[in-house]
């Protein structure tokens, strides 16, 4: 008897000791998160940056992909293109939602709309998208919860939208189109890379260097060598943002929140998105969200948090289920 609570003293300890390992790894865990969450926004904030002053949304597109292709290069020479475990209509929504025509929307988008609309539509519709293609093509029913998240996104679009007093026709609603058309090609290249059971870097692989090879020869065609006029500052920033902190330390730095918070709790990281794109519009583009925008913003956030895993309120989990 002695001997089990010796032992049981013993475990005890170990678990004991075993704590602060165990809270310093989830601190990581929340490092790397917000990191993600800050080149994500980076990716938003910067493009607007860069469509306002002296690049244009082709520019950019061929900024990031010739970057991203020539360091995932290698890689994929080792991966291989997948088109056997893909198919050639999964092959196409990789490339067009994690490559050159995602990009492209996102970045057309950022020319008529502010960057706090783009950090709301395009990652917050996304999993919207995403839960509307899952249903058409892999015959998944949103649980109660995940039905609630979702209409909080499609309430918070619609307030984004119209909350302005807007009408629908004008040059911002032409951006958050394009915001919303980018999420749901964003959805095509989820629901493709799901199916296949591929993991997330080496489809990043697969677009980055296809968008390379098909996109840069019309580019250079059509626009030549002009963008080497650009400041060397700012063609760099583009270069490094979106080339190198989005095109594949984002996905590496959430691959690592999800493997050590679950995927559950990563998720909060996603919801942050938007709201960290529209804070730092402020200071750096000078673009001030208005109260709607903010209600919008937190409604989409909220309905992210949600689909993610995110714990709902226990008297509004219990009427969804019922």
């Amino acid at each position: 008897m002695l001997a089990v609570k010796a032992g049981d003293r013993r475990k005890g300890r170990r678990r004991i000791g075993d704590l602060p390992l165990m809270r310093s790894e989830n601190a990581y865990g929340v490092l790397y998160g917000m990191a993600a969450v800050f080149i994500w926004s980076a990716f938003i904030i910067v493009s607007r940056f860069g469509v306002r002053t002296h690049l244009s949304p082709w520019d950019i597109v061929a900024i990031r992909f010739t970057v991203a292709g020539a360091v995932v290069l290698p890689y994929l020479i080792r991966k291989g293109l997948a088109v056997d475990v893909l198919g050639w209509s999964g092959f196409a929504a990789i490339v067009i939602g994690c490559g050159a025509p995602c990009v492209l929307l996102v970045n057309a988008g950022l020319l008529f709309a502010p960057a706090a609309h783009a950090g709301a539509l395009y990652p917050g519709g996304a999993p919207l998208m995403v839960a509307i293609l899952a249903i058409v093509f892999l015959n998944e029913v949103p649980s109660p919860s995940k039905t609630i998240g979702l209409s909080l996104i499609v309430l918070g679009a619609l307030c984004l939208v119209f909350g302005n007093g807007g009408s629908i026709g004008t040059q911002q609603n032409l951006g958050q189109s394009l915001f919303l058309a980018a999420a749901l090609v964003w959805g095509g290249y989820t629901i493709a890379m799901r199916k296949a059971q591929i993991d997330g870097l080496h489809a990043a692989a697969i677009a980055a260097v296809v968008s390379l090879v098909l996109y840069l020869p019309p580019y250079l065609y059509f626009d030549g060598l002009r963008v080497l006029s650009v400041p060397a500052g700012e063609l760099a920033l583009q270069a490094v943002v979106q080339g190198v902190l989005t095109a594949i330390v984002a996905l590496l730095l959430y691959g690592r929140t999800v493997r050590i918070l679950g995927a559950t709790r990563a998720a909060a990281f996603v919801a942050l998105t938007p709201v960290v794109t529209a804070i730092f519009s402020i200071p750096i583009l000078g673009e001030w969200p208005s109260l709607a925008d903010w209600v919008s913003i937190a409604i989409i956030s909220s309905g992210v948090y949600v689909v993610g895993g995110g714990r709902l309120p226990t008297k509004i989990a219990k009427t969804g289920a019922t």
